[in-house]
C-alpha cells in the first residue's frame, strides 16, 4: 500500500487495514510512505506541564496511526512492514526496525520505487466537492497524480482508495480528480477528523539573523523555494521587512555587516516554485512580495502541511485566489524534465533555500543522518534543488545552518572540519549561511572555501577549526582569520538585533502563533531550562526569583501556583529563576 507523505494519509482506512493484518498473520501488508505524522511526546515533567494543554488543544480528535503506535510499543507483527523515504525528524533514531526499513531516496525518485514494488493499493485523504463528482488531492498531489497517470498508461495496476475530509482545502485545477478514479471511497460524516496541525515554531534571534542574510541574496523578479521550519519563517519575515519597512531592513543589514546586495523593495516581485507550500508563502502573497505570476500562478507546490491557520486561510480564499496557488506533482517543482524550456524561462534568478544540521569546512552539507548510519529524517527534495541550482543558468542553492547547537548543556559547533556522512557532497557546494554571515563557495578552491566557512563559524570554535585545516595542509600555514570575523558570538548578535526585536521587527512568531500570550512569555525561560546543565539547574534552584505578576501567570499556567511536595516546590523555584534571567 502506498500512502502520501505527511498530511494526506487516509487514517481510518490505513488503521482498518493494519488491524486486519494484525488479526490475521497470513496477510502480508507492506506500507510505502514518508513523514508519518505523530503528536509530539514531551520528555520531561516540566515539558509535559507546558505542552500537555497545548497538545490537547491542537490535536484533540486526531486519530493516531496504528502502525506508528505499535512500532513504538514494539508490538507491530512481522507480517506488517513500514518503509519510509522521509522520517519525522529524530522520531525513529532509536528504532532498529525502522532504521533498517528506511529507503534512501530523492523525493523525485520515490515514484519509481513505488512502481517497482508493484503496489496494489494507493490510499489518499481527499477534499470533496459539493457534488461529490470531483475530489481534490489538496495537500498531496505530489506523487499520486503521477501514479494515476502510470495506471492509465498501463504501467501500474492498483486500487485507488480515498477518504474524504471536509477540513482539507479544495485545491482545484491539476489537483482535481474525478469520482471514477476511485475504486473505494470512504465518505462518512461520522468519521471526519481534525487535520494534523503542528504549531508554528518560535523564531530565535539566530534564526532571524540567518533570514536577514538570506533575504539580501534574493533578487527582485526571481524565483523562491523555502524549506520547512523556523528558519523558513525567518526568511519570510525578512523578505516582508525588506519590502514593507525597508529603512529598518537596511539598518539591520548594516548592523549585521551583511554581504548580500539585494536590499531594495520588490517591484516585480517573486514567483514561488517549492516542493512544500510553506505557510509563509501565504504571508508573502498578502505582503506583495510574491506577485510575479507564471501563467496566472504565484506559487507551484507539491504538498503542504502546517498550522490550523494555514488550512483555514486556504479554505477561506475565493476560488480565484486559490487558483493562483497551484498544487502539482513534485516532479514538476523539483525537476526540470518535462516542459523544460518553459520551466527554465519561469525559474529565472532562482534561489533555493534549505536547512541543514551541519556543514563541513570543505562545503559538504549534512542534513538527514548521522555518521553512524542512522537516519534523522531523509534527503527529501534537498538534493533535487541543489542540482537544479546548478542546472539553471542564474540560480543559486542557499543552505542555512545554525552555527552552534546545544547538547546536554554543552555548546557544539555545527561547522565541522569533516563528518562521516554527507547529504550534499562538496562538489555541489554553493552558498552556506549561518547567523554570522554568508559563505559563497561556488567555483572556489578548497583553501578559499575553508576561509569562507571559517568566517561564518562561531568564534569560540574558529581556532580549533583553523588548526585542523592547517594540520592537513588544506589552508596556508600562515593564514589568519580576518579580525572583523573574529567576533561571531551570541553576545554580538544580541547587540546587533536587540533594538529591532524590541521594535517588533523580529518577533518570536512573525506570522502568528497557536500559543497563548502567557505560553509565549514562558518560552524563553523554558528554553533556558532545556539548555541548562545540572550545575546551572542547581544554581537556579538556590537562587529562585521574584514573583512578579507575569511570573505568577506563568506559574498558574504550569500548575505550580500552589506547589505540592518537594518536587513541585523545586520546579517553582527553577522556573522563577529562569523567568528572571
Amino acid at each position: 500500500m502506498a500512502l502520501p507523505l505527511g498530511l494526506g494519509k487516509p487514517n481510518h482506512i490505513v488503521n482498518a487495514l493494519v488491524h486486519r493484518a494484525m488479526d490475521d498473520p497470513s496477510i502480508s501488508l507492506q506500507i510505502f510512505t514518508a513523514l508519518t505524522l505523530e503528536v509530539p511526546r514531551p520528555s520531561s515533567d516540566i515539558e509535559k506541564r507546558f505542552m500537555g494543554p497545548v497538545l490537547d488543544r491542537l490535536f484533540e480528535g486526531y486519530p493516531a496511526l496504528t502502525y506508528a503506535t505499535e512500532l513504538h510499543k514494539g508490538t507491530l507483527p512481522p507480517n506488517i512492514q513500514v518503509n519510509e523515504f522521509f522520517m519525522q525528524a529524530g522520531r525513529w533514531l532509536g528504532s532498529p526496525r525502522q532504521q533498517q526499513n528506511y529507503i534512501s531516496a530523492n523525493y523525485t525518485h520515490a515514484l519509481r520505487y513505488v512502481l517497482e514494488t508493484k503496489v496494489n493499493v494507493v490510499g489518499q485523504l481527499v477534499a470533496p466537492s459539493p457534488s461529490r463528482q470531483q475530489f481534490s488531492l489538496s495537500c498531496n498531489p505530489d506523487i499520486t497524480l503521477d501514479l494515476l497517470d502510470a495506471r492509465r498508461a498501463g504501467k501500474a495496476d492498483f486500487m485507488f482508495v480515498g477518504e474524504t475530509n471536509e477540513e482539507l482545502p479544495y485545491m482545484a485545477g491539476g489537483a482535481e480528480v474525478g469520482a471514477d478514479e476511485f475504486q473505494l471511497l470512504l465518505d462518512n460524516k461520522e468519521l471526519q477528523f481534525p487535520l494534523f496541525a503542528p504549531p508554528r515554531e518560535p523564531v530565535s534571534l539566530a534564526d532571524h539573523a540567518i533570514g536577514l542574510h538570506v533575504a539580501s541574496l534574493i533578487p527582485d523578479g526571481g524565483t523562491l523555494q523555502i524549506g520547512i521550519g523556523s528558519i523558513g519563517d525567518a526568511v519570510g519575515q525578512a523578505l516582508v521587512l525588506r519590502h514593507k519597512e525597508n529603512d529598518a531592513f537596511q539598518k539591520l543589514m548594516a548592523a549585521l555587516d551583511a554581504r548580500g546586495n539585494d536590499r531594495r523593495p520588490f517591484r516585480e516581485g517573486l514567483y514561488g516554485a517549492s516542493e512544500m507550500l510553506v505557510e509563509c508563502f501565504i504571508d508573502l502573497i498578502e505582503a506583495g512580495v510574491l506577485k510575479r505570476e507564471v501563467e496566472g500562478v504565484l506559487v507551484h507546490g507539491g504538498f503542504f502541511l502546517g498550522s490550523r491557520t494555514l488550512y483555514s486561510r486556504l479554505r477561506n480564499m475565493t476560488p480565484e485566489e486559490r487558483a493562483r496557488i497551484s498544487m502539482v506533482p513534485v516532479a514538476f517543482v523539483n525537476d526540470l524534465h518535462g516542459e523544460e524550456e518553459k520551466k527554465r524561462a519561469a525559474r529565472k534568478d532562482a534561489r533555493f533555500v534549505n536547512t541543514a544540521m551541519m556543514a563541513t569546512l570543505l562545503g559538504a552539507v549534512v542534513s538527514d543522518g548521522l555518521e553512524d548510519g542512522r537516519v534523522v529524517s531523509g534527503v527529501g527534495g534537498q538534493y533535487n534543488f541543489v542540482a537544479q541550482a546548478f542546472a539553471l543558468e542564474d540560480a543559486r542553492s542557499i543552505i542555512t545552518v545554525r552555527a552552534t547547537r546545544n547538547k546536554d548543556g554543552k555548546t557544539m559547533s555545527n561547522i565541522v572540519f569533516s563528518y562521516g556522512h554527507t547529504t550534499i557532497p562538496r562538489h555541489l557546494r554553493d552558498i552556506v549561511v549561518t547567523e554570522y554571515g554568508v559563505a559563497d563557495l561556488r567555483g572556489k578552491t578548497d583553501g578559499e572555501v575553508i576561509a569562507e566557512m571559517l568566517s561564518i563559524a562561531d568564534s569560540r570554535f574558529q581556532d580549533e577549526l583553523l588548526e585542523q585545516a592547517k594540520k592537513t595542509g588544506k589552508i596556508a600555514s600562515n593564514y589568519e582569520i580576518p579580525e572583523k570575523r573574529r567576533h561571531n558570538t551570541p553576545e554580538r548578535l544580541l547587540g546587533a538585533l536587540a533594538d529591532a526585536r524590541e521594535a517588533g521587527h523580529l518577533p518570536l512568531f512573525p506570522f502568528g502563533s497557536d500559543f497563548t500570550e502567557v505560553e509565549v512569555s514562558l518560552m524563553p525561560a523554558l528554553s533556558r531550562l532545556r539548555h541548562a546543565t545540572r550545575s546551572d539547574l542547581a544554581k537556579m534552584l538556590l537562587r529562585g526569583g521574584p514573583e512578579t505578576d507575569e511570573a505568577r501567570r506563568g506559574l498558574e499556567r504550569m500548575a505550580l501556583a500552589k506547589p505540592e511536595g518537594l518536587k513541585e516546590r523545586a520546579y517553582r523555584r527553577i522556573i522563577l529563576a529562569a523567568l528572571s534571567s
